[in-house]
Parts: C-alpha cells; structure tokens; sequence
C-alpha cells in the first residue's frame, strides 16, 4: 500500500510523461513541417486564376503543378545549397516584403558580395508571362532558375554540385520521391520543381482587383489617377498584369558602369539598343530601386524622368516622341494622382501570405 507521498510522486511522473509526450508530438509535427516532408499521395496543386488575367502561358501539361511539386520547389527556392558556398538561395535576392525583389539595391548582389548587372525582377504571376528578363533571353521558367544557379556573380555553382549536395541530405530524397514518383534528383526536376513554387505566387488581391471585383471603391485621387494611366501610361502597361512584355527604347541614358545595352545583347540588332522589357506595375510601390539598373529610388523620379529627362535616341519609342514632344506631358498633380492610382496596386495578401514564406 502507498504512502500519500508516493502518490503524490506517482502522479506527478505520470503528468511530467503526457506533458513530454505531448510536447513531443509538437516538435516532430514542427519538424515534419520545417523539413516539408510529404508522405501523403500527390495531387495536382489548386491553382487560382481570377477570371479577368488572361490566358495561361506556363504549359501544365509539360510541368503539371502539384502540391508535393510546389513544396519541394518552395524548400529549393529558400535553400543556400544552390549556390557555390550554401549562403545564396533564389529567396536572397527575391524578399517576399518587397514582391519578391533585391529591395534598396539597384543591382543584385550574390555571391561573395559581387554585383550584377540588373535590378532582380520582381516574381509574381509567373504563369501569365511569356518572358522573364529584361532583355528578353529568357522565355521558358522551367530553365529560368538555370541562370542564376550558374552565373558566376549570383550563385556561381553548377546543377552537378546541386545534385551531389542535395542527394546527400535523406529528406529531400523523400520529397523527391513524392514529387516525382522515386528520389532521383537531377537537374531537370530541381528546375521544374523550382518553376511550379514560382507558378503558384499569384498576385490578385490588391485594392485594384477588390474594386474589380465590386469589393472596394476608389477614393476620388485614386479614381482620377487611374483614368490619367490610361490615357498616358497603358500603351505600354496594358491588361491586367500590366504590361504588355514588349522591349521598348524609353530614352534612358546608357549606364557604362554596367555595359547594358538591353536587347541588343540577345539579338546583336543596333535596332534594339537600350530596348528593355516593360515590367509589370503590380506591387510597383514595393519595388524600389526602378529600371533595369535601378537608377531611380522612387516613384516620383520615374515620372520626372517620363515628364522631363527622356533622351531623345535614333531608336526611342514613337510613343514617346509625338507632336514634337520628348516623354509624356505631366503635371505634378498628375502624377501625385499617377501615384495614388499605383499604390492600389499593391496586394498586401501577397508579400504576407505564408505559403510563400521561408
């Protein structure tokens, strides 16, 4: 027969055991999930495509998106192991806060602290788009993150390295067994894994689709503003992802502290000599540095620069030399108005939304 004593020990072991069982069972779910292991059977992933974005443009069929796929390739997209010395991943030059962009730098910056040669695009609505880059070189995001993997200034490795380093860590074996049917990992299921995460960060919640889609009013500054962009502004930023991914020559000067030249480094065309592609706006307050080089840190320069400093080139855009006027006519309440219409463009959803959170 028991003391009260011992009881009391008794119970109080018996507690400290469900109480370490249960803390248990957090960690290893914790765990599970840090590590995105997926034992579950795959399914194609849901994506969500608001009925007013245009047609598809990333093939399905070639690179179905599924929910195993998309978490492989979210893990990949945060993983240091890419680049050469494991301290690069895609996520270091592409933060969430700032719509996936090298926010405050008008160059990326990779490995070993060396510079590039481009503002980092912003990753956002991937599978609408046709062209990725600036100078267009860019058309297929299942060989997208190539690139950056290998260029000697951003991640300076090689899809072998990755392998090796990949197959040599047990869980993303197991996830690459769940993606794609047994753990091989090579170099055409890191790239597609990678491309089916970036298919799945669609960006239609700012306060311009909740008004689309008769859940918010424009305010009378912002309503004004969005009439004066498409008179001045939409030949170029056209549709829903507001551009029309055309390379255009906008009359900037040439920057010879990068020898960027634009298109004409894909085509060797004098014709297409500062041409550069037209970059969506959505997100666009986030954005900062603008341009290719990221030679203006706000808003406001960029419509100076349209209004006022626009070079005029032997291939300058003809929508920017009419009637004899160099750029775009604007006075500074319109583009205080230009602004405020830009800034409903910002989905705050997006760059919070943990599904794309490291």
């Amino acid at each position: 027969m028991t003391n009260p004593f011992q009881q009391f020990q008794r119970g109080r072991f018996r507690s400290l055991w469900i109480f370490l069982v249960f803390i248990s069972g957090i960690l290893t779910s914790c765990s599970n999930e840090i590590e995105g292991e997926v034992f579950e059977e795959d399914k194609l992933y849901n994506l969500e495509i608001p009925t007013y974005f245009p047609a598809l443009a990333f093939d399905t069929d070639k690179n179905p998106v599924t929910v195993n796929g998309v978490a492989l390739g979210k893990k990949l997209f945060y993983e240091g192991k890419l680049s050469r010395n494991n301290t690069i991943s895609c996520g270091f030059c592409h933060i969430q806060e700032y719509a996936f962009t090298h926010h405050g730098h008008p160059v990326s910056h990779g490995i070993d602290d060396k510079l590039g040669m481009r503002n980092a695009p912003a990753i956002q609505n991937m599978a609408w788009l046709k062209n990725y880059t600036w100078d267009g070189v860019s058309h297929n995001l299942d060989e997208r993150s190539l690139v950056p993997i290998t260029t000697d200034f951003e991640m300076d490795s090689s899809i072998p390295e990755v392998i090796s380093k990949l197959s040599a860590d047990a869980n993303y074996k197991k996830m690459f067994k769940s993606a794609f049917g047994d753990d091989q990992i090579n170099g055409e299921r890191i790239l597609k894994a990678l491309s089916q995460f970036m298919v799945t960060m669609v960006s239609a919640d700012s306060k311009y689709d909740q008004v689309k889609n008769g859940k918010a009013s424009f305010t009378n500054e912002e309503s004004q503003g969005k009439t004066l962009f498409e008179n001045k502004c939409s030949s170029c930023h056209s549709g829903e992802l507001f551009t029309d991914e055309s390379y255009r020559n906008t009359g900037m000067y040439y920057n010879s502290q990068y020898d960027d030249r634009g298109r004409y480094r894909v085509t060797l065309d004098w014709n297409d000599h500062m041409k550069f592609r037209v970059p969506s706006l959505r997100n666009v307050e986030l954005t900062a540095p603008y341009m290719h080089d990221g030679r203006f840190y706000s808003l406001e320069a960029v419509l100076n620069f349209y209004s006022d400093n626009v070079e005029n080139q032997p291939n300058l855009d003809p929508i920017l030399k009419q009637n004899g006027h160099l750029g775009i006519a604007m006075t500074s309440l319109e583009k205080q108005y230009i602004i405020a219409f830009l800034k409903t463009l910002t989905d705050q959803n997006f760059i919070t939304n943990k599904k794309f959170a490291e």
